[in-house]
């Protein structure tokens, strides 16, 4: 409840009347005033708490619309017009990846990689409809998922906090080719932490430190040492994976997305800018 409070109170608050001014003012042709027409049921507070129940449980617009006393059409509606806002008020990758980009010395890089360390994955996948068109359904379709998905690669730090968001790609792509074309970039300071995924990654990337677990060759076995540093590694990565986690606490980034896929990466940005929000307050 403080978290909520402290983003509506500090934050939508002092942003909503430019948000509401930039978005009037992009009608071209306008026949009537700035501000006419209907006006919103639901003041801005209740429409932010609408918003974070649609995006955690994922429901329809109709049950969103009896929870709320509205039409589902109104709900929609109020969704998509405060979306843009609440993406604002929040901590997402963008924001933080366009800081650590700039970062010069040992002492900021420390505060925003902890121990020098990036976790990076781009396995996490979520189902989506059935493409029409065949040749969609060639290009979302996953041989991994064995289904039709849209991939989503991310970088974190030790603490979890999200630091790059690469915009989610089809189902047919493989990670590592993903990372090639989307990778981000880090201080020479910090080492980015892989799985066997990303082989080949030292030679294709050979001035950024990077760490891979040992691969097991076929018909041998992997000595003692390997395999101990095997388990390090994963006990290292598995902040990731614990990222990852949170993020599929919303259903909307879990269940099939029903929505259309230009508004992926603003729903995906605004769940990571909560994930985000809600470690650094803790941490600090």
């Amino acid at each position: 409840m403080q978290e909520f409070d402290d983003i509506y109170n500090i934050e939508i608050t002092k942003k909503y009347h430019n948000h509401e001014n930039k978005r009037l003012s992009k009608r071209k042709n306008r026949k009537r005033a700035m501000g006419a027409g209907r006006y919103f049921k639901l003041d801005v507070k209740n429409r932010f708490l609408m918003l974070l129940v649609y995006y955690r449980l994922y429901i329809t617009y109709t049950l969103a619309g009896f929870l709320f006393d509205l039409d589902q059409s109104n709900v929609y509606r109020d969704i998509q017009k405060i979306e843009g806002l609440i993406r604002k008020c929040l901590p997402i990758p963008q924001k933080i990846y366009k800081l650590t980009k700039r970062l010069q010395t040992p002492e900021e890089v420390e505060q925003y990689f902890p121990g020098f360390l990036a976790f990076i994955d781009s396995t996490t996948e979520q189902q989506i409809p059935r493409p029409v068109n065949n040749r969609r359904r060639k290009a979302y379709y996953s041989g991994k998922k064995k289904t039709h998905t849209v991939k989503t690669q991310v970088m974190v730090s030790k603490n979890g906090t999200i630091i790059h968001k690469a915009g989610h790609k089809k189902g047919r792509r493989h990670d590592y080719d993903i990372y090639k074309k989307n990778h981000p970039i880090t201080p020479k300071e910090v080492v980015n932490v892989f799985d066997l995924g990303y082989l080949g990654i030292e030679k294709d990337f050979p001035d950024q430190l990077s760490s891979l677990p040992n691969r097991k060759k076929r018909d041998m076995k992997l000595s003692q040492e390997e395999i101990e540093y095997n388990k390090s590694h994963s006990k290292i990565r598995i902040v990731i994976e614990h990222t990852i986690c949170r993020l599929k606490k919303y259903k909307i980034l879990a269940d099939v997305f029903r929505n259309k896929l230009r508004k992926y990466r603003k729903v995906s940005d605004i769940v990571s800018g909560l994930i985000n929000y809600r470690i650094m307050n803790h941490h600090n």
